[in-house]
């Protein structure tokens, strides 16, 4: 299958500036680029398209341009925000710059003839006195074309309105196109559907700085059935590739929930499945849906993509913990991570390391309201500590029981759960 063809089949092509684009992604040799702003130190999982986007088109031939956006990232893209961004301060930009680099440069080849290059858009940018990019490129747009772009339209429609720092960020992208072109020979900017109007004001710009043409594609913006944007969990709560900030657990379960009509889509654009085991999975979720087989092949896939083998092991072993799996191999912030829907308590850790009671433990839980019923659901082998049935009411409970550094986890029946955490 051609190159081209296959991102139409995965769904992968919004629109292109150029019908030429389809050609030169079958040539194999373009030099292209895709931007990520560092608004947090981390990406999130809607992003990551671009990231497996860029190791697609590399696998392909083209060699990929990373641009990091220390400059685009200090005013804020007005494009699919309904409301200014509230400015980073120079440290933290500058963390969140090295997070992302650090990040991005895990999944793309940085040797070969197409190895992949990152550039830091501050390094131009930032040698612009204002008077010079008045004169170099606000000479060249004509607010009329500026006040047609979608992004702001519909800022300018709004109550928030826009402020001209957000205003100009087109013009900043719109350099950075010119720039990569006149200095690396890049020809492709690539980006998601909201990036339209900054990716044809960028082929413009360079067309009049440079007198050469170049190109733009974008994907779409990735949505569940319902139009909800990707990446965000039922809590609200953002999905970063960062461990720190989302668990290989929490991922695995919010990929796993991925609802029918549009697993098969995030398999389409997510991973390296070939058409045959995509359709095959289709078939299954369509005549089998409760055994999610598409959902279990998406969330491993792709945290293990992230995360590697000791992320999705560690995904699917804290899985097993919500099947009776035997709690143990964790540490404090794996626990917080896994239980985090579940109450806690804290005791103090001088009563466990001087053996703790289980009915005593027990009682101060929300599991039970008296020793007494305590007891009776420990005589019916209903109470489980760490996912191991407690075997009678006279077990005394101490430090070698820890599940993690300081932390057990007590469970009454099938799903009532309860972390006890024992505190200095």
């Amino acid at each position: 299958m051609l190159f081209s063809e296959e991102l139409k089949w995965r769904g992968l092509i919004e629109n292109t500036s150029h019908d030429e684009v389809y050609e030169k992604l079958d040539q194999g040799d373009m030099k292209f680029y895709i931007g990520f702003d560092p608004t947090a130190k981390s990406i999130q999982i809607g992003n990551f398209l671009g990231v497996v986007l860029m190791k697609r088109m590399q696998e392909r031939g083209h060699q990929p341009y990373i641009l990091v956006g220390g400059a685009t990232g200090m005013i804020g893209d007005p494009s699919g925000k309904s409301a200014e961004r509230n400015l980073l301060s120079s440290e933290d930009l500058q963390k969140n710059v090295d997070g992302v680099t650090k990040q991005l440069s895990k999944f793309l080849s940085f040797e070969g003839e197409n190895k992949a290059v990152v550039v830091n858009n501050y390094d131009w940018i930032g040698k612009f006195s204002f008077l010079d990019f008045l004169r170099v490129v606000g000479k060249r747009f004509r607010l009329s074309e500026m006040l047609a772009k979608e992004s702001v339209k519909n800022r300018l429609n709004s109550e928030a309105g826009i402020s001209y720092t957000e205003f100009s960020y087109q013009m900043i992208q719109s350099y950075d196109f010119a720039h990569l072109n006149k200095e690396h020979g890049v020809t492709l900017q690539m980006g998601g559907g909201d990036q339209w109007g900054n990716i044809t004001a960028g082929i413009d710009l360079t067309r009049k700085m440079n007198s050469s043409q170049v190109f733009g594609l974008v994907t779409p913006l990735v949505t569940d059935s319902q139009g909800k944007k990707f990446g965000k969990s039922e809590g609200g709560k953002t999905i970063y590739l960062d461990s720190d900030l989302t668990s290989p657990y929490q991922m695995y379960q919010y990929l796993l929930n991925s609802d029918d009509e549009s697993v098969i889509k995030y398999l389409k654009f997510y991973t390296f499945l070939s058409r045959e085991e995509i359709e095959a999975l289709e078939v299954q979720t369509k005549e089998e849906p409760h055994k999610r087989s598409a959902q279990k092949k998406l969330a491993e896939l792709i945290v293990e993509m992230v995360h590697g083998k000791e992320g999705i092991e560690a995904a699917l072993r804290a899985t097993s913990f919500f099947f009776g799996g035997k709690i143990e191999k964790v540490n404090d912030q794996e626990v917080d991570s896994i239980f985090a829907d579940v109450p806690s308590v804290d005791l103090k850790r001088s009563d466990l390391e001087a053996g703790l009671p289980i009915l005593d433990l027990l009682a101060e839980t929300p599991l039970f309201k008296s020793k007494g019923e305590a007891r009776r659901s420990v005589t019916q082998k209903g109470v489980y500590l760490n996912n191991n049935s407690i075997e009678g009411v006279d077990v005394s409970v101490g430090v070698s029981d820890l599940a993690s550094e300081s932390s057990l986890v007590l469970r009454k029946g099938k799903k009532n759960y309860c972390v006890v955490k024992f505190k200095n």
